[in-house]
């Protein structure tokens, strides 16, 4: 410890308490800020991109269906993309908790459906689910052996049931979560304006 009045040389040792990065962490960093890049140079291709994610799920089905086992990890991926759904087809802010309405007449303000999940989280963890989920194909401890009709029926009775419970919120709450854009006013008529 330096005494009172004696000089000491605080850079020498140390450089300011900030650590040179590793030539590994340098290069996850500038991997991460490409994967960055090419993932938000996508944000206006919408159809592109699901199309993408569409064939990307149908390779998937394609190879558990040549390698006829994977199913756990198969449901996994089916309960997660319908928790996504849910997700992409709720409101941010629930109805039911802060009374808030969706307008329903043509009198009352424009309010825009606003999702819990945006459009392109949904796609962008969908895509990345399935992409793990095919990777998990490749590996046998999680090949788990299971009779693959009873998770099928599971699936589809909670799915039928999740979304009965989603469209009775819809109707309870009255708003729909398609936006068709702004709302479309109509001017005067011109053969009125001559009259």
């Amino acid at each position: 410890m330096a005494q009172i009045g004696e000089e000491r040389d605080f850079g020498a040792e140390d450089e300011g308490g900030l650590e040179q990065p590793s030539a590994g962490a340098i290069f996850l960093h500038k991997l991460a800020m490409r994967y960055t890049t090419i993932k938000d140079s996508t944000a206006p291709h919408t159809a592109a991109r699901w199309i993408g994610t569409a064939v990307l799920f149908l390779i998937y089905c394609i190879r558990i269906y040549l390698l006829n086992g994977w199913y756990i990890v198969t449901y996994g991926l089916g309960i997660y993309i319908l928790n996504l759904g849910i997700g992409f087809l709720s409101p941010a802010a629930d109805p039911a908790a802060d009374d808030t309405v969706l307008p329903t007449a043509e009198s009352d303000e424009f309010k825009p459906f606003v999702r819990r999940l945006p459009e392109f989280k949904f796609w962008h963890s969908t895509t990345r689910a399935i992409v793990v989920a095919f990777v998990l194909t490749f590996f046998s401890a999680v090949n788990i052996p299971v009779f693959w009709p009873i998770l099928v029926c599971y699936f589809i009775a909670l799915f039928v049931m999740t979304m009965r419970r989603q469209i009775q919120h819809m109707i309870k709450h009255r708003y729909i979560p398609i936006s068709l854009g702004k709302p479309k006013f109509k001017g005067k008529d011109d053969s009125d304006a001559g009259k």
